[in-house]
C-alpha cells in the first residue's frame, strides 16, 4: 500500500501523546470493557459529513480524538485499528460511528471506576442508574450528576457528624457550611472538622 503523507504542522499538535501502534496490554484493556459497533451501524444522527475530506485531514481528525482519551481507552484501541486499516472507509467509519461506541464504553468503565471506590449512596444510586441507561446518561453522571449526588452524601456526612458531636462551636461551624456551596460542604469535611475545638 502507498504510504499517505500527512504535514508535520497537521499532526504535531495531536500526535505526541498518541501512540500510534497499540500495545497487548492496551488491546487486553479495552477488549475487557466491550465491543465495536459493527461495520452495518448507523451513524450519529448528528455526525459530521468526512466524505469531502482527504486522506490527511481523516487522519488527524482521528488522531485528534485518541490524543484526547487517556492510554488504554476503547478510543485509542479502535482509533489505531481504523488508521492501521489504512482506507479512508475505515477511518470515516470511526468518526462517524465507532468513536460513539468507544465513548460510551470508556465512560461505563469511568462509572464503574467510581463505584469501586465505595463512594456514598446518592453517589451510588446515581451511579447505578446511569449503568441502566444509554450513552448520554453515562455522560451525564461523569459531567453533571456525580457532582451533585457528591454534595448530597456530604450533606448528609455533614448533619451526622453534627449528630454525634455535641459541641456548640463545632455545629455552628457545620451549619456554616451547609449554608455555602459544595465546595464549602467539601472543604468542612476534609479540613473545617479538625480545625474546631
Amino acid at each position: 500500500m502507498k504510504p499517505v503523507r500527512v504535514s508535520a504542522v497537521a499532526v504535531a499538535a495531536v500526535l505526541a501523546p498518541v501512540v500510534l501502534l497499540s500495545s497487548p496490554a492496551m488491546a487486553d484493556g479495552a477488549a475487557g470493557r466491550g465491543t465495536v459497533a459493527s461495520a452495518t451501524a448507523s451513524a450519529s444522527p448528528a455526525a459530521k459529513d468526512y466524505s469531502h475530506m482527504s486522506m490527511d485531514d481523516l487522519r488527524v481528525e482521528v488522531l485528534s480524538l485518541m490524543g484526547k482519551s487517556p492510554e488504554g481507552s476503547s478510543m485509542r484501541l479502535y482509533g489505531n485499528r481504523a488508521l492501521n486499516k489504512g482506507t479512508a472507509e475505515a477511518l470515516i467509519e470511526f468518526l462517524q460511528v465507532t468513536q460513539y461506541t468507544a465513548q460510551e464504553e470508556d465512560d461505563r468503565f469511568a462509572v464503574l471506576a467510581i463505584l469501586g471506590k465505595n463512594p456514598g449512596r446518592s453517589v451510588k444510586e446515581a451511579a447505578s442508574k446511569a449503568l441502566d441507561g444509554n450513552a448520554a446518561g453515562l455522560r451525564y453522571f461523569l459531567e453533571t450528576g456525580r457532582e451533585k449526588a457528591q454534595e448530597q452524601d456530604d450533606r448528609f456526612a455533614i448533619l451526622r457528624l453534627m449528630a454525634q458531636n455535641p459541641s456548640e462551636k463545632f455545629r455552628t461551624a457545620a451549619s456554616k457550611a451547609l449554608d455555602g456551596g459544595p465546595a464549602a460542604v467539601r472543604q468542612f469535611l476534609e479540613v473545617g472538622q479538625y480545625q474546631v475545638h
